[in-house]
């Protein structure tokens, strides 16, 4: 018989008087903490993105050229008449965009972890670079090619703005900046959209299906900048993230999915602009 003392594990209710009262009232205080934790995440990154691509749209609903012929550039120049000037505010653009990163890996190493090892339990580790590459690569022809005839139609359409990269330029940084430039998004969108708020949102007792919707939605939502095209394709593209990150539980290939995917929208768009008609 040991003379120690056992703490419950997860959703376990302790022995004693009033321990089941006890523990529903404790796990409904840790949920609590838990969704305040993601409202508080979403406000310093994606969902203040989200708020700002909604007012974006609104501009641009009530600018007065109907929303297919307007134009939205992405990656511009900042200082186009000091290129070294523009590299320093792309960099730190970069870096900064990538900072919630390291406070939620932070957030689920130290607060309610999703298992021992957090980096394995999200599929962040190292164990297996070469199939999380090659099925990153599976994942951008799977989700690339379906998308681009989506914005194609929702340009004919007219619900979505055409989405131009900034100018290659004769800066021999210019691409290297913008393969970074993918990696930060990629990194922070899949991290914080997939693996944290669907991890969070587990421990808090959401349903999965309506956790893999409500991240595909917000997806969206940041997007509509782009215009309504951009809201559904994104939508769309969300909950398949969500869905393979549940079945697999790797991070890694949507990570280079979603690099290799922004890396052609910015490159390829900049260096087949006015070479190939239909862009």
């Amino acid at each position: 018989m040991s003379g120690g003392r056992t703490d419950p594990g997860p959703g376990e209710s302790p022995t004693g008087a009033g321990g089941p009262v006890a523990s529903g009232a404790a796990a409904a205080r840790r949920r609590a903490r838990l969704g305040l934790e993601t409202l508080g995440v979403l406000a310093v990154c994606l969902g203040r993105s989200a708020v700002y691509a909604v007012l974006s749209i609104l501009d641009k609903l009530t600018l007065g050229p109907a929303l297919g012929e307007q134009t939205t550039t992405i990656n511009g120049s900042t200082t186009p008449d000091r290129p070294w000037l523009d590299l320093c505010y792309k960099l730190a653009d970069y870096l900064f965009l990538a900072a919630p990163v390291v406070i939620v890996l932070y957030l689920l190493t130290a607060v309610r972890r999703p298992g021992h090892d957090p980096w394995r339990a999200i599929g962040l580790d190292r164990t297996r670079p070469g199939r999380d590459v090659g099925a990153g690569v599976a994942l951008t022809a799977a989700i690339g090619i379906p998308g681009l005839a989506f914005y194609l139609f929702a340009r004919r359409l007219g619900i979505n703005t055409d989405v131009a990269a900034g100018n290659l330029a004769e800066h021999v940084w210019t691409i290297p900046v913008y393969v970074l430039a993918a990696f930060a998004n990629g990194l922070l969108e899949e991290t914080v959209m997939v693996a944290y708020l669907l991890t969070r949102w587990r421990q808090c007792g959401w349903r999965p299906g309506a956790a893999v919707a409500v991240s595909a939605l917000l997806r969206g939502s940041y997007h509509l900048y782009q215009g309504f095209g951009g809201l559904l394709g994104n939508a769309v593209m969300g909950a398949a993230c969500c869905l393979y990150w549940t079945r697999a539980r790797r991070l890694w290939p949507l990570i280079v999915a979603h690099t290799l995917l922004d890396v052609f929208s910015f490159v390829g768009y900049a260096l087949l602009h006015g070479v190939v008609g239909w862009l």
